[in-house]
């Protein structure tokens, strides 16, 4: 039997175990999905654990995506990204992915979006950068948006880096935003603004990143957030004529990749969305 599983602290809400076993239920594959909470000094006991004990690969999350950059060989993209979320054991040292990039890129595939011209991407935290450098490589161009925007433009500065086209913006003033997001095709948003969490009121429900009047109906808005699948972001630009794209496909599509790079055969996209989404 295969194990693969979930590093972090806390992992207990964590919607990937439903998700990877319905992908196993799917393809009658001997494997199970766990999941490993340990101390967060003890990452790198953990990792060389895993591989003593023969687990075949992790996803990792919060708080560990950066640090486990120092335990493992980092594939190009997750370097440029400066995180992982997926670790891949088959090789000596185990091998660090980011399925966040491909995640938001195969989540915008699904929908039939066109990649090319202009992608606003609202957030240079985790998720912003690693969405920003996977529309960056799909030939994007790139414009960063971010309440600091110092941050804004270290990330920028990344991208270009790459050859890619990138610039940074604020948060801090309307009008930067709708100039922003006028010719652009592509809205991500790559924050938490919206997210609800358990126990929370429904205040949170109703903030958003980005104004209404900035949104348009020539754009398609992804937004990361996943609890809830409606955000208010999403709302407003349904109402805009836009194109919406819920968090849970690039929940899913993350998941998706990480099951493919284990295990070298195609998911089953339909059952594991359709185990997804029962639990959204």
């Amino acid at each position: 039997m295969q194990v693969f599983g979930l590093l972090g602290n806390p992992v207990g809400h964590s919607l990937s175990p439903p998700l990877h076993e319905a992908a196993y239920d799917a393809l009658d594959l001997d494997a199970r999905y766990v999941t490993f909470e340990p101390a967060p000094d003890d990452l790198g006991r953990a990792i060389d654990g895993a591989a003593a004990l023969g687990v075949a690969g992790l996803n990792v999350t919060i708080p560990f995506k950066r640090d486990v950059l120092d335990h493992v060989e980092a594939a190009p993209l997750a370097a440029r990204i400066g995180a992982v979320n997926t670790v891949d054991f088959s090789t000596t040292p185990p091998t660090g992915y980011n399925t966040d990039a491909s995640g938001a890129v195969r989540a915008l595939r699904h929908h039939d979006v066109s990649l090319d011209g202009t992608a606003v991407v609202v957030g240079a935290g985790g998720a912003g950068r690693a969405v920003a450098f996977g529309l960056a490589d799909e030939g994007m161009t790139v414009r960063v948006v971010n309440r600091t925007v110092e941050r804004a433009e270290s990330l920028a500065a990344d991208l270009r880096a790459d050859g890619a086209a990138a610039s940074a913006h604020g948060l801090d003033a309307l009008d930067a935003l709708d100039g922003s997001l006028a010719d652009a095709s592509v809205l991500v948003n790559g924050t938490s603004v919206g997210m609800v969490h358990e126990g929370e009121g429904d205040d949170h429900r109703e903030e958003t990143p980005v104004p209404a009047t900035a949104l348009h109906d020539g754009l398609t808005v992804l937004d990361a957030v996943y609890a809830p699948l409606e955000t208010r972001l999403l709302r407003d630009a349904a109402d805009a004529g836009a194109t919406t794209v819920d968090g849970g496909w690039m929940l899913l599509y993350q998941g998706v990749e990480a099951f493919e790079r284990w295990t070298g055969v195609d998911a089953p996209v339909s059952e594991m969305a359709q185990a997804l989404r029962v639990r959204l």
